[in-house]
């Protein structure tokens, strides 16, 4: 049957923009009653068009939200993430109303330039209560981090930075590197995603503080072995290991498991690591000696040169009571049968109680082996995809 559907107008994205302004003068006529708001969020995801007349909104919006700053001396949250107007110059007019009240600020995929780096840089002393700082996704930092991390220890309170995906040069990791001894409250750093962070692990993990730091996801990072290595050196004390799409882990997967402190990591993330079936019965060992009993989630999808019986002693190990959350899901070019792993699944379901979500897409399972699996996760409340 064919679908009817109405033809979008032309004057629809001016007419989103117009209600949305309106919408924001109303705000900004409340909030100059309301100086205790404290979370301010101006996240644009919705895409209004193109041309001019979407910079001309932007603008509108980031103009507006400078007057709101000025109304709000307690403001603790400012998000303006997935603005693109806000680099190039906005921000830099915004940084002169933030007031010392701040703690987080959120900037992502804001096009911001090495100027504007240099530019909240030189608002940092001011904002001495900062404790999450994301500029994740603005690729026009790389260059010019320098200016900004020199201001970095100003913020004595910082816990949470996220620089991922922001085509960091080898220079601004150094830069990075060189203050980090003073963020002495820094437990989450984030540079993923950054290829030449791969080349600098070993100079990161020899400054961070590391008996405090919980995240430091470096999937996506070309890891060599050198830095793999150096890796295994944090992994004792991290809540969260994420090296997804490093191949270097692949054959290798024990160097970071032996790493582990027993009942410590929550999350472990190793999608496309090129992992083989030795890998998941070392992987498997670990479970049996009790190293992941406090695991939530387990990211293994991907990796389809792990055999079944690989798949099979995972299962079979135990030690996974608090798993919510697992993925084994092959390549969207692939397919495989599951019958080889599948019974050592069914079996270990009730040593799963915390077990909400289990994914496995494009695994091959018969009618007779669905209805198994259908009746033996009946009593739970989970997401399947098979």
């Amino acid at each position: 049957m064919s679908q009817i559907r109405r033809k979008r107008t032309t004057s629809e994205p001016y007419s989103m923009r117009q209600k949305t302004l309106d919408h924001l003068w109303k705000l900004y006529s409340v909030l100059g009653r309301c100086e205790e708001v404290t979370v301010l969020h101006f996240n644009q995801r919705v895409s209004f068009g193109n041309g001019s007349t979407t910079k001309q909104f932007s603008f509108m919006l980031c103009f507006l939200t400078g007057e709101a700053l000025s109304c709000l001396p307690l403001l603790e949250i400012l998000d303006l993430s997935w603005n693109s107007s806000v680099g190039g110059g906005v921000l830099q007019s915004l940084l002169g109303k933030l007031h010392p009240t701040l703690r987080e600020l959120h900037l992502v995929a804001c096009q911001l330039t090495a100027a504007d780096a240099s530019a909240l840089g030189g608002s940092l002393p001011r904002l001495r209560s900062m404790r999450e700082l994301d500029l994740s996704c603005n690729k026009g930092l790389a260059g010019g981090l320098r200016n900004l991390t020199l201001h970095l220890p100003h913020l004595t309170h910082l816990e949470s930075l996220d620089l991922h995906l922001c085509c960091l040069s080898q220079a601004d990791l150094e830069a990075l590197i060189q203050v980090l001894s003073s963020l002495t409250a820094l437990t989450q750093l984030n540079v993923s995603s950054n290829k030449e962070a791969g080349g600098v692990v070993h100079q990161l993990v020899s400054a961070l503080p590391l008996t405090q730091v919980r995240q430091l996801p470096l999937n996506s990072c070309s890891l060599n072995e050198e830095s793999y290595t150096a890796l295994a050196l944090a992994v004792p004390f991290l809540r969260s290991v994420d090296v997804s799409w490093c191949k270097v882990v692949g054959g290798r997967l024990a160097l970071l498991l032996d790493a582990l402190q027993p009942s410590v990591i929550l999350e472990l993330r190793l999608s496309s690591c090129e992992l083989n079936t030795d890998d998941l019965w070392h992987l498997a060992a670990v479970c049996r000696r009790g190293c992941l009993s406090s695991l939530r989630l387990l990211d293994l999808s991907y990796n389809g040169s792990v055999g079944g019986d690989g798949w099979a002693a995972l299962f079979a190990a135990g030690g996974l009571a608090s798993l919510e959350d697992v993925d084994l899901s092959l390549r969207p070019s692939t397919s495989a049968s599951c019958s080889a792993w599948l019974p050592a699944l069914l079996c270990s379901v009730p040593r799963l109680p915390a077990l909400t979500r289990l994914a496995a897409q494009r695994w091959k399972i018969s009618s007779k082996e669905r209805q198994q699996l259908n009746h033996c996760l009946r009593k739970k409340t989970h997401f399947f995809c098979l």
